[in-house]
């Protein structure tokens, strides 16, 4: 007689059901870097207080980034790194990173670098490639303008524009670029993106030191 009782193996819980999300890089850059900033303030001998006065970030965010509750924006990351006397670069590096592929999502605000109504700078570099290479997407509303100071020296600045029209400055230089049109400029001179159009412009930039 053939038996109708069929072993059948312990249905495993719907937690291991499921698939695991992996971190993206962002995520595993914010970790490291809320260990990262205790360390450094540990290392001083700086209160949290300290630390706050030095860098202009208030001190309950500086203790929700330590707890990493908050991914940073790029403009309070740059702010910590600058306390430290270090760049963004050095403030983020992460010797252990093995992935050779670092995404960064559209809506990661972790990115913004400035964002007002009349320019809006998002990064697309990972931040610990800083020291090496920056890749910008920049939007300026109509007579919207991005001046810097000159950089290191060498550094030199690539741009190509998706929309719009913009002067570039460089130094004494200047010259006007519309959609697809593309340049290379001195940036270790005073510089500046200009929008001359009608409407927003989009460009995307690319910063070498060297």
């Amino acid at each position: 007689m053939v038996s109708n009782i069929v072993n059948k193996k312990p249905a495993l819980p719907k937690s291991s059901r499921r698939a695991r999300r992996r971190p993206s890089s962002s995520e595993i850059v914010a970790s490291h870097l809320s260990a990262r900033v205790r360390k450094l303030r540990e290392q001083r001998g700086w209160s949290l207080e300290t630390l706050s006065a030095a860098c202009g970030v208030s001190r309950a965010m500086l203790s929700q980034i330590e707890r990493g509750q908050v991914n940073p924006t790029l403009a309070v990351t740059f702010n910590i790194a600058r306390a430290f006397e270090m760049s963004i670069g050095e403030l983020v590096e992460m010797p252990g990173l093995t992935s050779s592929i670092q995404v960064i999502r559209a809506g990661d605000r972790a990115y913004d670098f400035r964002g007002d109504k009349d320019c809006r700078v998002r990064t697309l570099s990972p931040l610990n490639l800083e020291k090496d290479v920056e890749f910008y997407e920049v939007r300026l509303a109509r007579g919207g303008v991005l001046r810097s100071a000159a950089h290191f020296t060498g550094t030199r600045e690539f741009l190509a524009v998706q929309s719009g029209r913009v002067r570039i400055e460089s130094g004494e230089d200047h010259e006007e670029l519309g959609p697809g049109d593309s340049v290379s400029y001195r940036a270790d001179v005073r510089h500046a993106i200009v929008n001359i159009g009608e409407g927003d412009a989009v460009v995307f930039l690319v910063d070498i030191y060297r």
